[in-house]
């Protein structure tokens, strides 16, 4: 598993919000927020992340909130079926994974034992599911857990 210390830039986002339990709703919402990249010409030329933006074991599922994003320039107009906002930026320890449940399952079971040897303290801000085209394509995504050192 390939893990590295990143410093990911704050950004302009477009993004759908789906609030409930986590689980098949959230590949849906991401389905949606490709294709408006897709048909606005960005889902080649830019990133794409998952936000969990709660914890599933101090938040009740049905308050659980996910957002499916897009960065964008500060020219990249957006229409009413997406919010716009701002992707925190800092330092992450980024994994590439196989987009599985059990790489996920495994990922973490590697990332804070990494994280401590190494000196970093996870944050406590959201965790990030990083995307390109390729990793999609592929069926990999980066796991991007902030930390401080």
């Amino acid at each position: 598993m390939e893990m590295k210390i990143e410093t990911i830039p704050t950004s302009r986002i477009a993004y759908v919000r789906q609030v409930g339990p986590y689980g098949p709703s959230n590949k849906q919402t991401m389905e949606k927020l490709k294709n408006w990249a897709k048909e606005n010409n960005l889902l080649g030329t830019t990133t794409i992340f998952g936000i969990a933006q709660d914890n599933p074991e101090t938040t009740p599922p049905e308050k659980c909130r996910y957002d499916a994003c897009v960065v964008i320039s500060e020219e990249q107009t957006i229409d009413q079926s997406l919010s716009e906002g701002v992707l925190d930026g800092g330092t992450y320890l980024v994994c590439k994974i196989e987009h599985t449940a059990a790489a996920v399952q495994q990922a973490w079971g590697d990332i804070i034992p990494f994280a401590k040897k190494n000196g970093y303290q996870i944050e406590q801000k959201p965790i990030l599911e990083r995307y390109t085209v390729e990793m999609i394509r592929n069926e990999y995504c980066e796991l991007c857990v902030p930390v401080s050192s």
